[in-house]
């Protein structure tokens, strides 16, 4: 005579294949969540980091006012030998954060001297607002190619008492250092 065992054994193994399927659209809902704040925190990684680069290269156009010049190569702003003491304007050469691979140099036209970074990652940035103001150009942009980060150097006026054929004094970047902003 047939016991009970057979009609059981069909409801516990539903019941496990349920328990199974629940547990796969958690893991993907959890992991779903996880790429997400993977790459937020990416995307905070290379503002960081971009704006590192930016000042140095800002700090290393300013170490010598007589004769500012950006640097040739990322070497220069790990070690400045300009002065008798070595400056470090920038702690290592970062890499991309997004990709892994070194930043883009982008070039100053007339010197080709290093202006800025950028990062040749081609995904759809997940922020588009509220950056700070250095950063306002990122807004709205549509790849992280975009998000270059530059140094705006900006020319001067000629003071009044420059003669007519007296050299033009060289562009100052428009910003104040925060080592030197309370002195």
């Amino acid at each position: 005579m047939p016991t009970g065992k057979p009609a059981q054994s069909g409801f516990t193994y539903l019941f496990v294949l349920m328990l199974i399927a629940l547990i796969g659209m958690g893991l993907a809902a959890a992991g779903t969540l996880w790429h997400t704040d993977s790459r937020r925190e990416r995307e905070a990684d290379l503002l960081f980091i971009g704006d590192q680069y930016r000042q140095a290269i800002r700090s290393y156009y300013e170490l010598d006012p007589a004769q500012p010049r950006l640097p040739q190569s990322l070497d220069d702003l790990l070690e400045d030998n300009r002065r008798p003491n070595v400056v470090r304007h920038l702690r290592r050469a970062w890499r991309d954060p997004l990709t892994g691979r070194p930043f883009v140099l982008i070039r100053e036209p007339g010197t080709q001297g290093i202006a800025g970074v950028y990062s040749p990652a081609s995904g759809h940035p997940f922020r588009n607002a509220g950056f700070a103001a250095k950063d306002e150009a990122f807004k709205d942009a549509k790849s992280y190619a975009e998000w270059r980060f530059v140094v705006v150097l900006s020319s001067q006026p000629p003071g009044p008492t420059s003669a007519p054929d007296s050299p033009q004094p060289r562009p100052k970047p428009d910003f104040i250092p925060a080592a030197r902003a309370g002195t």
